[in-house]
């Protein structure tokens, strides 16, 4: 490996230390449905978000409530020194993409049939930290 490519590498690797993140595939829900969850608590602050997503009634934010309490544990296992409170985490980026999609048909009037589609979608939920130097 050249220098000038160790370098830069090395500068990429020290910036993804401060970012943390969780994935979640194939959760059987429709992309628009889990997207309208996640615009509430996209560049909030973690303990906001929390209390977003435990008060809200849709089905979609207790997927992504354990999203976000995985994507907290992944920092903690880094940080196991640091304080939650100290360190200002906030939700970077909540992307959420389609999944699989299972085809169905349904029987309809005169011998006909309908296509269903069940949609599933794959969200990727990215943590970042300011920790609070003293």
């Amino acid at each position: 490996m050249g220098n000038r490519k160790r370098q830069s590498a090395e500068a990429l690797k020290e910036s993804k230390k401060s970012i943390f993140f969780a994935k979640l595939n194939n959760c059987p829900t429709s992309p628009r449905k889990m997207r309208l969850v996640a615009d509430l608590i996209r560049g909030k602050d973690v303990n906001n978000a929390l209390g977003i997503l435990k008060f809200n009634s849709k089905d979609a934010s207790k997927k992504i409530e354990k999203l976000l309490l995985s994507a907290l544990s992944n920092w903690q296992a880094k940080n196991e020194s640091a304080d939650i409170e100290k360190a200002s985490l906030f939700v970077k980026e909540i992307r959420v993409d389609s999944g699989s999609m299972l085809k169905r048909l349904r029987p309809a009037p005169q011998g006909r049939a309908h296509r269903i589609r069940k949609r599933s979608n794959h969200v990727t939920l990215v943590l970042e930290s300011n920790i609070i130097e003293n």
